[in-house]
């Protein structure tokens, strides 16, 4: 299953701080966004699903690849394979289903609306990801840029001390 936290971690008020300078600002923004890229997804849908509301057509058109979201990655537990050569990451699946969102929606004549929701989702997900404090995120090993220094892994050009 794709990386997906708690909605109770993301949404901790206790965990919301200003950031003491811009690129504190920007290391908040690349840690959450790691982090909870699962959740900012599903955020950016709903906001792009609530754009829909008076056009019927393009909604129907939503809710069929958002099918193809669910199975492909919110509920799937392996990765996804292609014809068993190559492993995706869930980075790359959530990429290739945004292309094919964006592209299904902009052929239903509802581009300004695909925009503006995308705008809008993506300023939100920066300026919560920008206040919410990393103090207390915990990073699996793989997820951080530091993971195999962490794990002891000889990874790398570097010798252990």
């Amino acid at each position: 299953m794709a990386t997906r936290r708690p909605w109770r971690q993301l949404l901790d008020l206790s965990a919301l701080s200003f950031p003491s300078s811009i690129s504190d600002a920007t290391s908040r923004i690349a840690q959450n966004v790691s982090h909870f890229f699962s959740n900012y997804t599903l955020i950016v849908l709903i906001i792009l699903f609530l754009s829909l509301i008076y056009h019927p057509f393009s909604m129907i058109v939503f809710l069929i690849v958002f099918a193809g979201w669910y199975f492909l990655y919110f509920s799937r537990d392996e990765p996804v394979s292609v014809f068993n050569l190559a492993v995706l990451d869930d980075r790359a699946v959530a990429i290739g289903l945004g292309i094919i969102t964006v592209v299904a929606l902009i052929l239903t004549h509802v581009w300004l609306n695909v925009f503006v929701s995308l705008v809008i989702g993506i300023a939100l997900v920066c300026l919560h990801a920008a206040f919410r404090g990393t103090e207390d995120l915990v990073m699996d090993d793989q997820e951080s840029p530091y993971g195999p220094m962490l794990s002891g892994g000889t990874a790398g050009p570097y010798a252990p001390v």
